[in-house]
């Protein structure tokens, strides 16, 4: 497998600030973000990659394993090796196992992705059945990966074709995977019988996918809701004003009232993630003063006079 160098997918250097790490990603992704972009289907394959970048160096602890992994990296197509006595992908059931149409690539599914999904006190065998030809039938190992989910998907549901590889040339096998509507971050849906065969007659485990809502250039997720970044002149804020905002699908106007604070906050009600349940979350938006970096003499005394 390659190694990924997700520094250098970003533009960032490796000693990046996470506020440095996050503006790259929100740069990049509002130009290769597939709702903007001409070639929708190259936008979309660059998107999923810059979004791959930014869930491990986004996240300190996985920046720190990962740069962990890319002291071992050689510089060859193919030659990296990970460092003695690293888990891969967590370890467990399942390991060696490839998944395809994730939106992750091999490399976050071998050393991010998961593998085993846990809970069976018989590791790699899964838990035990009955007894069948003189041997103990037991039940196969569950196996986890990871799934890229984006904004749209978790409003409007979808259905998506998954391939999964057998480890030792147990064959390639080509899964139809619900993503129903309201769907959270961390969330686990269940493949029955894909998970490593049983022995001795026993079942087969299952495929646990784990939800990773794809990184939004524009919106926070909170739960169903969403938050919206808005920068504002300071006068804006004194005085008052109109703006216009993203939500998803399109844009709206608000209207920010007259001295309004920093970290404040104007509810939209509605324009957030559907739930589950029925309903749907709300978007914030956050209001952020912008000033400026440098003043001419005129500012300055206009700033003064102020």
């Amino acid at each position: 497998m390659d190694f990924q160098d997700y520094y250098e997918l970003l533009g960032v250097a490796k000693d990046a600030s996470g506020d440095e790490i996050k503006r790259a990603f929100r740069k990049l992704a509002r130009k290769y973000h597939p709702d903007v972009a001409e070639d929708k289907v190259a936008a979309e394959e660059k998107f999923k990659k810059i979004n791959e970048a930014y869930e491990v160096l986004g996240d300190p602890e996985k920046r720190r394993r990962y740069d962990q992994l890319g002291a071992n990296w050689d510089g060859r197509a193919g030659g990296f090796t990970p460092p003695p006595g690293w888990e891969f992908g967590g370890g467990g059931g399942g390991a060696g196992f490839d998944f395809g149409g994730t939106g992750f690539s091999d490399f976050f599914e071998a050393f991010f992705g998961g593998g085993g999904a846990g809970g069976s006190p018989f590791g790699g065998m899964g838990g035990m059945g009955g007894v069948r030809g003189g041997a103990r039938a037991r039940r196969g190992a569950d196996i986890e990966g990871r799934i890229m989910v984006t904004l749209g998907e978790v409003n409007e549901g979808s259905v998506r074709e998954i391939t999964l590889s057998r480890p030792d040339g147990g064959g390639r096998e080509t899964l139809k995977v619900r993503v129903p509507q309201g769907v959270e971050d961390g969330q686990r849906l269940r493949v029955s019988g894909k998970g490593d065969p049983g022995a001795a007659g026993g079942p087969a485990g299952d495929l646990y996918l784990v939800i990773t809502l794809a990184r939004h250039p524009d919106f926070e997720v909170e739960g169903a809701d969403l938050v919206h970044e808005l920068e504002l002149e300071p006068h804006q804020l004194v005085l008052g004003t109109q703006a216009s905002v993203p939500v998803l699908g399109g844009r709206v106007k608000v209207r920010v009232p007259e001295c309004s604070q920093p970290g404040d906050r104007l509810r939209l009600t509605g324009k957030g993630l559907a739930r589950s349940g029925g309903g749907q979350g709300d978007l914030y938006v956050e209001l952020l003063a912008k000033f400026p970096e440098s003043l001419s003499g005129g500012e300055r005394q206009l700033w003064e006079a102020f």
